[in-house]
């Protein structure tokens, strides 16, 4: 709720049987996030990776730590029969992402988000008793569009860091520098990088929603995420694609109704 309010909204507006496990998946989700940033060293943030995966190894082995959301993911992993590769691609990627480097282009930070967003998408979906190869297509584009947007909404907030993680090749093609983010400009060839990028995430959620009729409806509850992505890239046009426009940094208080919408009318 704390950390990830979008992800814990969307998480209950699963079935019931399912919320727990959800918000296992969740909570187990930031710590690997976070340690990134709660880090000085890569050596810390590497020794809290392999807790991590020696956690997931022990769940497997039915001797889960003794760590709140380690026991909560070892009952879901029970109760849902989840695949421990999941697990081990989320923790994977986001040990690489340790190294603090800009993303080279725009696939590398799809891949990245492949291997996090959508792999929690694949996981959400086995909760839901979905395997279904049209499911796995929407839930890889899906899982792509919001870790472009993820990345989209850190960039004030790297910047004022003096990190910038947007696709360099992107930045090349408009002669915008890192410096360029980092003093908070609002140039055009600033604004058509935001574009670029946004554009390419709007692509990956149109791409989803072209299986819809052929994707199960009990796997719907997975794809809820789609509302906060249309939020943001919605708000995003109209403040002309200025990344660093003081509204795009606001909770969207009308989230939980967007989201209860869209789970009554059934589609993502």
């Amino acid at each position: 709720r704390k950390r990830d309010y979008e992800g814990f909204l969307c998480s209950l507006l699963l079935p019931a049987e399912s919320r727990t496990s959800a918000f296992a998946l969740r909570a187990f989700n930031m710590y690997p996030l976070q340690i990134k940033d709660s880090v000085t060293q890569k050596t810390t943030g590497l020794m809290r990776m392999q807790f991590w995966r020696e956690a997931v190894e022990n769940i497997y082995c039915d001797n889960p730590p003794h760590q709140p959301v380690a026991t909560e993911l070892w009952r879901a992993v029970k109760r849902h029969n989840l695949s421990k590769m999941w697990f081990m691609k989320i923790i994977d990627e986001r040990e690489k992402n340790l190294d603090d480097k800009a993303y080279r282009n725009i696939q590398e930070l799809e891949t990245y988000a492949e291997n996090t967003q959508s792999a929690l998408l694949y996981l959400t979906l086995e909760m839901l008793g979905v395997r279904n190869i049209h499911a796995d297509h929407a839930a890889s584009h899906i899982g792509k569009a919001q870790g472009i947007v993820t990345c989209l909404r850190a960039t004030p907030y790297h910047s004022t860091r003096k990190k910038v993680f947007l696709p360099m090749d992107v930045c090349m093609l408009h002669g915008v520098s890192q410096e360029d983010f980092i003093r908070g400009k609002q140039d055009k060839n600033v604004r058509d990088v935001i574009y670029d990028i946004a554009s390419q995430a709007h692509t990956h959620l149109e791409h989803a929603r072209s299986f819809s009729k052929k994707v199960p409806v009990k796997a719907y509850p997975a794809f809820f995420c789609t509302v906060a992505l249309d939020d943001y890239l919605c708000h995003m046009r109209k403040v002309d694609f200025n990344i660093f426009h003081p509204s795009l940094q606001k909770k969207s208080t009308l989230l939980p109704l967007h989201l209860y919408i869209r789970s009554w009318k059934k589609t993502y």
